[in-house]
């Protein structure tokens, strides 16, 4: 079981050696400052890889970590895009005010929703998260006067980040706006994770009965994470929102859910850099299959997808971990 604690460790002693920084971990994040150097004509797509990586971050929270299966998270990302749009457009362009509206908006949509999904399990879930996130969809459809619905959000107006650095064509502020915000929300979810409550968590996951049998608190530790969940999805969404100082109807659809549920699976859910490595290898893979045959690009991708989960059941991630420890095996 992924991040389960050894046999003869006990808790604390292995949440003390997870919260350790590892060398191939600072590394990861040092290499992530590469683009504004390599690739500086790609720093857009880059910003996108980062907003999705954390929209990834968000669903592994729950998915990953707790077991819930949902087929609508765009909704909590939908409603941070708008949130932060309208505000923008309507109130005041400043992004960090917008960032923490959209927070704050997905947030309690998350804590209200949160009382139903504590409540239902494995099919039943799906159907309910698929449910609120198509009825979200067309709301917004239908209050074109509001949304623009079908047309998307115009009038879009992001002021400088910070009063200094403005949102340019060629990405090096919404990279780096995005890749700070990233970082940020990816060291709370490792202190999440990595803590007693993530152990909960971990263990509602693998068998909620039995959790509620020694006196856990399952619906409580569920309502948390969730709406946790969603505040992260809302200010991804609100990145995007700001950088592309645009918001389509496209923010909530079905198919950005799918999009997640695929990044997730591709990278390993459940091991915290799984969404994001998922995310730079599945918007890289569009970017270029999408260059060669602009019709078929999908069909790639579900290739790709299959074959990932034909020889990497837990994903990439997963399937790099086995061979470590066989390699490690292998010279002791």
């Amino acid at each position: 079981m992924a991040g389960a604690a050894p046999e003869g460790v006990t808790p604390h002693q292995y949440l003390e050696n997870q919260t350790r920084w590892r060398r191939v971990e600072i590394a990861f994040w040092l290499a992530t400052l590469l683009p504004f150097v390599v690739t500086p004509t790609y720093l857009s797509l880059a910003s996108q890889i980062a907003i999705t990586a954390l929209f990834a971050l968000s669903l592994d929270l729950i998915l990953g970590y707790a077991g819930i299966v949902s087929l609508g998270h765009a909704a909590f990302f939908g409603l941070g895009a708008y949130t932060a749009g309208l505000m923008s457009k309507f109130v005041w362009g400043e992004p960090l005010t917008g960032l923490v509206a959209a927070a704050a908006i997905a947030g309690l949509v998350g804590f209200a929703t949160s009382f139903i999904i504590a409540r239902f399990r494995h099919l039943a879930l799906i159907m309910i998260t698929l449910g609120l996130g198509l009825l979200l969809h067309e709301a917004a459809n239908s209050a074109s006067w509001l949304t623009g619905g079908a047309d998307g959000l115009q009038g879009v107006d992001i002021w400088p980040l910070l009063g200094a650095f403005k949102f340019d064509l060629y990405g090096r502020t919404a990279y780096a706006y995005s890749l700070v915000v990233l970082a940020l929300m990816f060291l709370v979810a490792r202190r999440l994770i990595h803590s007693p409550f993530g152990l909960a968590l971990r263990g509602i996951r693998e068998n909620a009965v039995r959790m509620s049998a020694i006196g856990a608190p399952n619906r409580s530790h569920v309502r948390k994470v969730y709406t946790i969940s969603a505040v992260i999805a809302g200010i991804a969404g609100a990145l995007l929102a700001q950088t592309t100082e645009t918001v389509s109807l496209e923010v909530l659809s079905f198919e950005r859910s799918a999009d997640v549920l695929v990044i997730l699976i591709l990278g390993g859910a459940g091991r915290l850099y799984g969404g994001i490595l998922g995310a730079i290898i599945y918007m890289v893979a569009r970017d270029q299959f999408s260059g060669i045959n602009p019709q078929f690009w999908y069909f790639w991708i579900g290739l790709l997808l299959v074959a990932v989960v034909m020889l990497l059941p837990n994903g990439i991630l997963g399937g790099l971990a086995r061979f470590a420890e066989r390699w490690q095996g292998g010279r002791r």
